[in-house]
């Protein structure tokens, strides 16, 4: 049976689902003074209040420039924000903001402006400087000035040994940083790991550790019943079926009882008890069923700790230096920050850059995270509010670059690419991202008489900076203990072999010749990217168990199905698994002869790779595996699962950065103590080679030289087969060509440099 999702999240998903039916049915007017003049649209008004409408995919409701993880939610928040660092149509930095430096692009002369100039200086004893300028006239949306200050609150609270976002400024060798983020741990987790037999009361007194563990097994228990309980009331599982609730939670409890279950909690979970009851819970919280986990989730000293990163100098008001203590070729881009507004999100009377005070507590971001869901910032637009599936926004009068020419925007949740299209279409959107499917593509030339761009619908596509992906979480799919074992990557290779084989026939299908497929977890938009000239090129997940290639270049796609299946039955045997007559007949300890595929294809299959599922789904059936699809009508689901590390297989696509660096995404620590990688807990791989490499790249500004590190890392993480590389796409943006004036939309729209580059400009007719 499938795994069931926590009820507060069905519910939320149902809520979602009728306001986006109600929004994408009418014009979003959600900005109060827009209300009544959506109705005038087209008509003459002293001043044009009606907005500018955006289809976008749901959102997840965190908006902060220190915490947001979906790319939907990071538009938001872009909309209010200034990056400390520029860059151009062709993702160089611009080292000269203020005055403006003009690049040549496409035939043509552009003049790009940033808040900064920034000057990078490498000393002869190997450390750099990057000398930062910040213009003096800079002002956020509520009317307060910005200075150096900002800047430095905003790269402490990113430095903070608590932060847990995607960034990894941390992880640069800024002087200092490992002195100031070493001695301070968490107390919650602390406990955890000394275990419940600890003697040793350094940090806390027994008492509370005793506290502790019996309010940790209360909470555990009483979510193990309230599980239950939501199964039989919803007719998942009969009365006293207690393993079976768990199995459809995603969990094995050993025997049928509530303590079984409640142990079965625990081992996914550890300390993670916000995780655990936040993530999973049948609608309790962390407050209902810990009520006193706020006592122990804080961040006490436990050894020395500097007081400051001696790599941020602040040299006045308008200007500072980070100094490092080594190259590192990602560490522009990685100073290309959000200046976040202290006065918001932290608190000025807590800042004294000479008494090493930053605008907060160190180890306490709570200010920092209260404002998660109402970004604030210099940005061309204010944050108004988002409710009823609309974000709204209003123009920032004071923005440097000027003050928009559309005084409202509003970005509207849509169930599907189906309703993103219609509404262009049908006049209730303006501008909107769906996938650049056939079915796409043939129901824009129908509303344009047969081309792409027309009287209803203007197209721009250009490719993606990311690509799509097949995940396998190796904590979840592995034999026995260890997911690093050769018998969990060969179980992993199994189902990768077989959904590889179909990638041709399913990316054809869906994007025609607007994607081609890849093999290598890494967009082809990067300078890293292996080409198929390359030494060493493979197809992925195209040997058998012995290293022999499955495939021939005369065989028929049926024949290349058929020697898939056949090896990935050798994959299976290594794993352990028992293979009769041409099946799996038997799983071994820890692994299972089924599994359940997550997909966001929005309840109808509209995904790139669900043909890629449905066509596997025949081929494990008929070597004896069962192949489940749970085709998810809100992707949010999707993300809380990953978090909770409860999913083993699903479909998504990565963005990426300009710098193909990999740590956010594949590192997993190193024997110096550094904190995970901000999303490797999709994957949980761990691979101490895979670290040092990653490491290794960053030291060197020799391209080439990264390139060859960048494909040994590949390499890894194709064996480790935790990703299946599927497709690199074409974006399409399109534009109301009734309503959007196209004269003012950013010219030269580029995978690093897009539309809302320039909305300050963007007017409709």
């Amino acid at each position: 049976m499938a795994k069931l999702t926590k009820i507060l999240a069905l519910l939320l998903a149902f809520v979602m689902v009728a306001a986006m039916f109600a929004a994408c049915g009418k014009k979003a007017d959600g900005n109060d003074a827009a209300d009544t003049a959506a109705d005038t649209k087209g008509q003459d008004t002293e001043e044009n209040t009606t907005p500018l409408v955006v289809g976008y995919s749901p959102f997840s409701n965190k908006f902060s420039p220190f915490f947001s993880e979906t790319a939907y939610d990071q538009d938001v928040y872009a909309m209010t924000q200034i990056g400390l660092i520029t860059t151009d149509r062709q993702g160089a930095v611009i080292y000269n903001g203020i005055e403006g430096e003009t690049n040549p692009y496409n035939g043509k002369d552009y003049t790009y402006y940033g808040p900064a100039d920034i000057k990078v200086t490498e000393n002869k004893d190997g450390t750099v400087d990057y000398d930062i300028k910040l213009r003096d006239d800079l002002v956020f949306s509520d009317g307060e000035k910005l200075t150096i200050d900002d800047v430095i609150f905003s790269m402490y609270v990113l430095c903070d040994p608590t932060y847990d976002g995607s960034s990894t400024l941390f992880a640069q060798p800024i002087e200092g940083m490992d002195e100031y983020r070493t001695g301070i741990d968490n107390l919650s987790v602390l406990i955890y790991d000394a275990g419940r037999e600890n003697t040793t009361f350094e940090f806390w007194t027994e008492e509370e550790q005793t506290a502790y563990w019996e309010a940790y097994d209360a909470a555990t228990k009483a979510l193990a019943e309230e599980i239950v309980a939501y199964c039989v009331e919803n007719g998942y599982n009969e009365e006293g079926d207690i393993q079976g609730a768990a199995g459809n939670w995603g969990f094995e409890a050993e025997e049928n009882t509530i303590e079984s279950f409640a142990a079965a909690l625990e081992a996914g979970y550890g300390a993670d008890v916000k995780g655990m009851i936040g993530t999973e819970a049948a609608g309790s919280t962390v407050e209902d069923l810990f009520p006193t986990f706020a006592d122990y989730d804080k961040w006490i000293k436990t050894g020395e700790s500097a007081p400051n990163i001696t790599g941020i100098v602040k040299n006045d008001d308008y200007s500072m230096t980070v100094k490092m203590t080594q190259v590192d070729a990602t560490a522009i881009y990685q100073l290309g920050i959000s200046i976040a507004p202290m006065h918001y999100y932290g608190d000025a009377s807590k800042y004294d850059y000479d008494n090493n005070m930053f605008g907060f507590d160190k180890g306490d971001l709570s200010t920092v995270r209260e404002k998660t869901t109402q970004p604030m910032g210099a940005g061309p637009y204010k944050f108004i509010k988002f409710a009823d599936g609309v974000v709204n926004f209003e123009a920032n009068e004071n923005y440097y670059l000027g003050a928009p020419k559309t005084k409202y925007v509003n970005f509207l949740e849509c169930l599907n690419d189906g309703d993103k299209l219609n509404g262009v279409i049908t006049g209730t959107i303006d501008i909107t991202d769906p996938s650049f499917s056939s079915d796409t593509v043939n129901a824009i030339k129908e509303a344009n008489g047969g081309e792409l761009d027309g009287a209803k619908v203007t197209t721009n596509t250009v490719d993606n900076l990311g690509y799509g992906y097949i995940g396998m979480n190796a904590k979840v799919m592995k034999v026995g203990d260890d997911p690093a074992s050769e018998e969990s990557k060969a179980l992993r290779k199994a189902y990768a072999t077989i959904l590889a084989v179909y990638r041709d026939v399913a990316i054809d299908s869906y994007y025609g010749d607007r994607a081609s497929v890849i093999n290598y977890p890494i967009s082809n938009t990067s300078w890293a990217a292996p080409q198929s000239t390359d030494d060493g090129y493979k197809v992925a997940f195209s040997t058998d168990v012995d290293g022999n290639d499955i495939y021939t270049s005369d065989m028929t796609a049926e024949e290349k199905y058929d020697a898939a299946k056949k090896a990935a039955l050798g994959y299976f045997e290594k794993a352990g698994f028992t293979v009769e007559n041409g099946k799996v007949t038997k799983a071994p300890e820890g692994a299972s002869l089924e599994v359940e595929a997550w997909i966001p294809a929005d309840g109808t299959g509209d995904h790139p790779a669900f043909m890629i599922y449905t066509e596997a789904q025949k081929a494990f059936e008929e070597i004896g595996i069962k192949f489940t699809i749970k085709d998810l009508a809100n992707s949010a689901e999707l993300w809380d699962a990953l978090r909770a590390q409860s999913v083993a297989i699903w479909a998504a696509a990565w963005g990426a950065t300009i710098d193909p660096d990999m740590y956010q995404i594949y590192f997993s620590g190193d024997e110096d103590g550094h904190a995970a990688g901000g999303s490797n807990y999709q994957y949980a791989i761990d691979d101490k080679e895979l670290n040092q490499l990653i490491l290794d790249a960053r030291t060197s500004t020799d391209q080439s030289y990264r390139k060859s590190v960048y494909k040994a890392c590949l390499d890894i993480i194709i064996d480790w087969a935790v990703e299946i590389p599927i497709y690199q796409r074409q974006n399409a943006i399109i534009f109301s060509t009734e309503r959007v004036n196209l004269d003012t939309v950013t010219p030269d729209i580029t995978t690093f440099y897009g539309w809302m580059s320039e909305i300050q400009n963007t007017e409709l007719n």
